[in-house]
């Protein structure tokens, strides 16, 4: 299944990556409720969360919750979001998102915003991850999922 996202990761389409590994990447969304609002992708297209492998699920989300504390450092909010939908692309994703109060985590609010507002909310979350430890997964350009 090819998807937008599969077309992301694999670089046809462009992207900001704060997070990769063998199992999933993570980016940022064009289209944020927050500044800081990214989706983690697993590498392998499942069309619904329930569907895939449950070491797969439990990676997700152990990915999301770091990045959801990175969240939290970068953007000074009180908690990060979670969100799964999945109806507007049918490869599984995880909307992880700074939670300012609660409507930030409703995806109905979600706005384009500009390449700087993106450009600069993903540099301060990729330096937040650096600083927690986790340099060994943020990949070496913002623009590939690629860690070396």
């Amino acid at each position: 299944m090819t998807t937008v996202f599969h077309k992301i990761i694999t670089g046809e389409f462009p992207g900001r990556f704060v997070w990769a590994d063998d199992i999933c990447v993570a980016f940022a969304t064009i289209e944020p409720t927050s500044p800081g609002h990214v989706l983690v992708v697993p590498r392998e297209p499942f069309a619904q969360w329930t569907h895939g492998p449950s070491t797969t699920a439990t990676h997700l989300f152990d990915v999301a919750r770091i990045i959801g504390q990175a969240q939290e450092q970068a953007f000074g909010v009180a908690r990060a979001g979670l969100a799964i939908a999945g109806f507007e692309v049918p490869h599984t994703h995880l909307h992880v998102i700074p939670l300012r109060d609660e409507k930030d985590i409703l995806l109905s609010r979600a706005r384009a915003a500009s390449d700087e507002e993106l450009d600069q909310a993903m540099t301060a979350l990729r330096a937040a991850l650096i600083s927690m430890g986790h340099e060994s997964h943020v990949p070496a350009s913002m623009g590939s999922p690629a860690l070396s």
